[in-house]
């Protein structure tokens, strides 16, 4: 039962903040942090626990129940959500001070949290596909959470494309059940029965590319993407998760979860759908990078860079082989500790200054040293540089594209297009920031600290000792991927 601890337990406990008298600050952030540390050692021990755990807490029909279970594509984004949330609640409780319904905000945090859990932990697509619904009911509210003209045109653009991703993605769940091996249970290797299948292979072809593109509605592929960058209005706490973790990651791993452990990979390589697949990946990712070259917005361009940053796992997703989805795993662990670093950086900008523009961050490295160095950091990883951990994960989807034939040598255009297109829309704010002068209303405070307090700046240092760990540990974290792409955990 200890697998539903971390699903139960913050949905719970953001269901009792929601009634409990905590109007205290301080009592609520101990409260909330508690919660999410709790939770998130939660599921490290399940992690580093070893084995496959399996957890069948009611079943809906004979053929239809909510199982849980920790295998080795489980381990990767539970161990990506445990280690960002503690730290984006603690950033949150800074930057929430300067918002209002702080409570009722962290309500809906923590019950992300849980649900997010249990997109991570399903052992079957009918329990994810439950959970990837719930995800847009428990985030809905945190774009939302302003209640201008702006976030409710956000919000009501987030839910259409998820409604309507999540329509797609049920046909997949029926067909799954219609021809798989009598449950929607993840194996790896597919779930189809052979013996069902018969002529209707094309059917079944069609069908997973409507997974693919319903699942991928949350991990903003073309046609989907364009919610990703409007939710943006949302406070930088939750565009962080939503771009760095929990709803386009969810969306990311549904996808691997639908094409390696639903359809299967041996079925869908070199057919017609696996090539629409790669080519509605590269489209997204050279699309997502050259619009956050257009964007002047800091967080809308950190925005469009998603959009092509999650397209890089889609991609290595699509490949249909071990390489291809190593590097896609790769890139989700490097692309979310990065990301969520870069909006962190955005956020504090935004908080301390107002300024939200990339013209307007001119000379901050004098008054925002930290931030800055944070940033620079950061968007140094993104891009590639060696040894940097986006050098790895670029290195290992581009080595898996290039034997990919026709369509992968497709994908390997498009990343190299997106590598010199991010240093393109990243660096310049980095120059900005440390060679140009301050603006002018500016100078007089040129020596006035302007980096946030220690609730902002511990993530900062936290997420930049995890980048420099990764890019040393490139070896063995890939080997460690390399064989949950094998299927051998």
């Amino acid at each position: 039962m200890i697998l539903l601890l971390p699903v139960l337990l913050p949905i719970l406990g953001g269901v009792l903040l929601a009634f409990l008298p905590l109007e205290d600050r301080k009592a609520r952030s101990i409260y909330v942090e508690t919660i999410t540390i709790v939770t998130s050692v939660a599921l490290f021990a399940l992690i580093f626990a070893g084995g496959a755990y399996t957890c069948t807490p009611m079943h809906m029909t004979p053929r239809l129940a909510m199982k849980f279970r920790m295998d080795g594509l489980s381990r990767v984004f539970c161990a990506l959500i445990g280690f960002l949330w503690p730290l984006s609640t603690l950033y949150g409780f800074s930057y929430m001070e300067h918002e209002s319904h702080e409570k009722r905000f962290f309500v809906y945090y923590l019950i992300s949290y849980g649900v997010t859990a249990g997109i991570a932990t399903a052992a079957n697509l009918f329990t994810m596909y439950v959970c990837y619904e719930l995800l847009t009911l428990a985030t809905l509210p945190l774009v939302l959470h302003k209640m201008d003209a702006a976030s409710v045109h956000a919000g009501r653009k987030y839910l259409y494309y998820s409604i309507g991703g999540a329509s797609l993605a049920f046909i997949g769940l029926i067909f799954i059940l219609t021809f798989g091996i009598g449950n929607t249970e993840f194996v790896f290797g597919g779930s189809l029965d052979p013996s069902l299948i018969g002529t209707r292979g094309n059917v079944l072809l069609f069908v997973y590319l409507l997974s693919f593109i319903g699942f991928g509605a949350k991990a903003a592929v073309i046609p989907m993407q364009a919610w990703l960058p409007s939710v943006s209005v949302a406070p930088t706490p939750v565009t962080a998760l939503l771009h760095a973790v929990a709803v386009v990651k969810a969306g990311a791993f549904a996808v691997i979860r639908v094409t390696y452990y639903g359809f299967g990979a041996e079925f869908l390589s070199g057919t017609w759908a696996q090539k629409i697949a790669i080519g509605l990946a590269a489209l997204t990712i050279v699309y997502g990078s050259a619009m956050a070259l257009k964007e002047q917005h800091l967080k809308r361009r950190l925005a469009w860079s998603t959009v092509s940053n999650l397209s890089y796992i889609l991609l290595g997703a699509a490949l249909m082989t071990q390489a291809g989805l190593t590097g896609a795993l790769t890139h989700m662990l490097v692309h979310g500790v990065v990301k969520i670093t870069l909006f962190f950086c955005v956020g504090a900008v935004m908080v301390r200054t107002g300024q939200e523009y990339v013209q307007d961050v001119r000379g901050f490295a004098k008054i925002m040293p930290v931030t800055a160095a944070t940033f620079a950091l950061a968007s140094a990883a993104l891009v590639g540089v060696p040894p940097l951990p986006g050098f790895m994960s670029k290195w290992n989807l581009a080595t898996a594209a290039s034997a990919g034939g026709t369509m992968g040598l497709v994908g390997l255009v498009a990343l190299v297009i997106s590598a010199i297109l991010t240093a393109f829309y990243l660096f310049p704010i980095v120059v900005n920031m440390y060679f140009r002068p301050l603006n002018a209303s500016l100078m007089a405070q040129e020596h006035v600290n302007r980096d946030p307090d220690w609730r902002m700046k511990l993530p900062f240092g936290i997420l930049c000792a995890a980048i420099i760990a990764l890019s040393f540990c490139s070896y063995p974290i890939t080997n460690w991927l390399a064989g949950i792409a094998g299927g051998l955990y």
